[in-house]
């Protein structure tokens, strides 16, 4: 945990220190992995995206047996992101899930309120990001469980963020996020609120292509290595086909697609092989 708060405070402050004006977007895509992106759409542009996370590819779960992981499905999303203007989009989605909640209905506002492309060039990028989760699944019945839902509140979490990002140059760009998270009903035992921060990164190798990585890093008494709990780390490649396609191939330990599902349930180690393979299929559009 020192580590992550180091590494978050020299990108910090490194993120005002002088800069050329780049002409480019900081990030391609609205979202890095498991993380959103300072990045919004533009006015009047939709974006229709399916995620798809299968499950380990290694350990007790995974292997040849399930011809690792791609027999099984730890979540999948459907949805569509709406530019409102060039710096507010709005977004609602669907996630299986893979956490406590399940069927979940994602809505997602996303504000770009600093832009470091602007007429003005600037340091940095500053976006501020909320999403809302409902569960539509049906009551368990059960008292012992939290899928109960004796109130409709019991069925919502939320996620507030705040994310800093800069463009080093034509190739590096790096972000840091800070956030807070409520669920309105939790175990015995656990918290509410969880406060976490996040780190991401981009290295584009080619015109097409890049180098992707993103991180989740819960600040929570529960939720330690010795409670079976992981931050949500994940490395992938991004491909650009033109035309407002996006192409990504991710590996993550991060089992559920939506914050409100794989920032407080992620339980899947890397060191044993509890990771999977994913993919997001982004197609923009001008409507």
């Amino acid at each position: 945990m020192k580590l992550t708060l180091t590494a978050l405070s020299v990108l910090f402050f490194l993120s005002f220190g002088a800069t050329e004006a780049i002409q480019a977007q900081t990030f391609l895509d609205r979202a890095v992995i498991n993380s959103q992106s300072v990045e919004t759409l533009g006015k009047r542009k939709l974006d229709f995206r399916v995620s798809h996370r299968f499950g380990d590819m290694f350990g007790t779960s995974g292997g040849w047996s399930t011809l690792y992981g791609l027999e099984n499905a730890s979540d999948i999303l459907i949805g569509f992101n709406y530019g409102v203007t060039d710096n507010f989009d709005i977004a609602i989605n669907r996630t299986a899930g893979s956490g406590a909640l399940r069927r979940l209905i994602n809505t997602t506002a996303k504000w770009k309120f600093l832009d470091q492309f602007g007429e003005q060039p600037k340091a940095i990028t500053m976006a501020f990001v909320f999403v809302g989760s409902v569960s539509s699944s049906e009551s368990s019945g059960n008292p012992e469980s939290i899928d109960n839902f004796e109130t409709f509140a019991h069925r919502i979490a939320y996620t507030s963020e705040f994310l800093i990002a800069r463009k080093w140059n034509e190739v590096l760009s790096t972000q840091i996020i800070a956030g807070y998270q409520h669920r309105n009903v939790v175990f015995e035992n656990d918290e509410n609120g969880i406060v976490f921060a996040g780190l991401a990164a981009r290295a584009r190798l080619s015109k097409g292509f890049a180098l992707i990585f993103d991180g989740t890093f819960p600040f929570s008494s529960l939720r330690t290595a010795a409670n079976s709990y992981y931050p949500a780390l994940g490395f992938g490649v991004e491909f650009d086909t033109g035309g407002g396609h996006v192409f990504q191939i991710n590996l993550t330990n991060a089992t559920g697609l939506s914050e409100n599902d794989f920032i407080p349930y992620t339980r899947s180690n890397w060191a044993e092989g509890e990771f999977r393979l994913g993919f997001t299929i982004s197609r923009k559009f001008r409507i």
